[in-house]
């Protein structure tokens, strides 16, 4: 398992909106610094919904991409959805909370899922695009940063999954803004999902 991609991006306007996004992402082949609020360098317009140290990395596995080609029927680039980085043979349908991905320096722990929004919407050009993302259940996954450092494209990857009940993408997906059950609500608490989930589900 290795990096395949690495991607980062300067504030644009959206199409047809009045604000900038840093969604517009594009690989790039020079080594990046990763600290606990992300890759240096790295735009973040809208720090209400992105980034920040529980949402520090935003993931995304090569069999995701491979499955919106097809989908699509064309050629997903890499950094197309926003991603930051792109793992080679992960599927983000069997990643869950607590999962980690470890680099020769950089060590990340996912969070949570990336749920679609209206400036993902604008920058794919297909109004209903949010709900086809929703039903793909393919949403990719953010990451807390445990240990900074530096990657690079190429970079060896060892994946480490959560020891605890697995609480995956595509399930967190599905439950958003919806009442889990008392036995979910205590898996979801087991695992180290982010905050801003773990207050909504402690509140």
């Amino acid at each position: 398992m290795r990096i395949l991609a690495i991607c980062t991006g300067l504030a644009r306007p959206v199409p047809g909106k009045s604000y900038k996004t840093g969604i517009f992402k594009t690989p790039t082949d020079a080594a990046v610094v990763v600290d606990r609020e992300g890759l240096l360098g790295d735009a973040i317009c809208n720090r209400k919904h992105h980034g920040g140290p529980e949402q520090a990395v935003y993931g995304f596995g090569s069999i995701d991409l491979d499955w919106w080609s097809k989908e699509l029927g064309r050629t997903v680039a890499p950094g197309t959805f926003g991603e930051n980085l792109v793992i080679e043979g992960v599927d983000s349908r069997s990643v869950s909370v607590g999962d980690r991905f470890e680099m020769e320096s950089v060590l990340l722990e996912v969070t949570s899922t990336r749920i679609p929004c209206n400036t993902l919407t604008a920058r794919m050009g297909d109004p209903a695009f949010a709900r086809r993302f929703m039903q793909a259940g393919r949403p990719g996954f953010y990451c807390r940063v445990l240990r900074d450092g530096v990657i690079q494209t190429g970079d060896a990857v060892t994946y480490t999954p959560f020891d605890g009940g697995p609480v995956t993408m595509p399930e967190l997906l599905r439950t958003y803004g919806k009442n889990l059950s008392e036995d979910d609500r205590i898996r979801y608490l087991a695992a180290p999902i982010n905050d801003k989930l773990r207050a909504a589900l402690t509140g």
